[in-house]
C-alpha cells in the first residue's frame, strides 16, 4: 500500500512512539489522524505535521472508553470519507511489582487499556474496511515475559494472539484486511521512564537502566519507519504475524511467497 493520500488512524499519538508514528505517516503523504486522551499533546502532534505540510486530525479518545472510540471512526470518516490504516500504539505500563504487592485495579488497567483497547478500536473500524475491501490493522507489541510486569506482559501476549486469530477470522470471512503486530524494542518513553527512575523498576526492570546507560534503546523513529516498510510489503501471506525495526521486509515477503508456490 502506498500511504499518499491515504487515512491513518494513531492512538496514543501525543508522545513517543505514537507521535513519531503520526509524523511519519504524514511525512509520507497519509491524512493522519491523532487519537489520545490528552488533546493538547494531539494538538501539538497535528500541528507538527501541518506544519510539515501534512493533513491531520486531533481526536482526544480514551480507547478503554467504547463510544469514545466510535466516536473517533465515526469523525475519521465524516472529515476524511474512510479509513485505511488503524496502528494501536496505545498502551499503559502502571503496575510494577509482585504480583502480591500491586494494586490489582492500576494491573487491571494494564490490561484494559493494551488488550480491551485495541479490541475495541479494531471492532469500530473493521466494519468499515470489510465494507471497502481493504486496510490495515497494526497492533504494538512489547516485553511478554517481564518478572514485576505481569499485568503488561499478560496484556501483550494476549495481543499478539489476538492479532494471530483476527487476521484468520478475516480470512475465513474472505476478507482482504490485514492485521499485523509490530514490536518496536526497547525504547526511552514516557511509559518505559517509569521503569528507568522508579524503585521498582530499579528492582524489577533494571535492564531498562541498563539499556540507557549503554545507549542501547532505539529512537521511536525506528518503530515509524519499520511500520512504512511494513505497510510497503503487507499482502495476506505475512497476515497475522508480528515485525519489528530489525526485520528484513524484502526477504520476508519472499519467503512468504515462495511458501505458496
Amino acid at each position: 500500500m502506498k500511504l499518499e493520500n491515504e487515512v491513518v488512524i494513531v492512538t496514543g499519538a501525543g508522545s513517543g512512539i505514537g507521535r513519531a508514528l503520526a509524523l511519519e505517516f504524514g511525512a509520507q503523504g497519509a491524512r493522519v489522524v491523532c487519537a489520545a486522551r490528552r488533546v493538547e499533546r494531539i494538538e501539538n502532534t497535528v500541528s507538527a505535521i501541518e506544519t510539515n505540510g501534512g493533513t491531520a486530525l486531533a481526536v482526544q479518545t480514551d480507547v478503554t472508553n467504547i463510544d469514545q472510540v466510535e466516536r473517533m471512526v465515526s469523525q475519521t470518516i465524516d472529515v476524511f470519507g474512510q479509513v485505511d490504516v488503524l496502528f494501536n500504539n496505545a498502551g499503559s505500563f502502571n503496575a510494577l511489582g509482585a504480583v502480591w504487592e500491586i494494586d490489582p485495579d492500576t494491573w487491571w488497567h494494564d490490561i484494559d487499556v493494551n488488550l480491551r483497547g485495541t479490541m475495541l478500536c479494531c471492532r469500530a473500524v473493521l466494519p468499515h474496511m470489510m465494507a471497502r475491501g481493504s486496510g490495515i490493522l497494526i497492533n504494538m507489541a512489547g516485553g511478554n515475559q517481564i518478572p514485576g510486569g505481569t499485568g503488561y506482559s499478560t496484556s501483550k501476549v494476549g495481543l499478539e494472539r489476538f492479532t494471530e486469530l483476527l487476521a484468520k477470522e478475516l480470512k475465513r470471512e474472505g476478507s482482504s484486511v490485514l492485521a499485523f503486530v509490530m514490536g518496536p524494542g526497547f525504547v526511552r518513553t514516557e511509559m518505559t521512564e517509569i521503569q528507568i527512575t522508579s524503585p521498582e523498576g530499579r528492582k524489577w526492570l533494571p535492564s531498562s537502566k541498563d539499556a540507557v546507560e549503554k545507549g542501547l534503546d532505539r529512537p521511536p523513529e525506528d518503530c515509524a519507519r519499520a511500520t512504512i516498510e511494513l505497510i510497503r510489503v503487507a499482502c495476506p501471506e505475512l497476515s497475522g504475524r508480528r515485525f519489528g525495526p530489525d526485520t528484513d521486509f524484502d526477504k520476508v515477503l519472499r519467503d512468504a511467497k515462495q511458501k505458496v508456490k
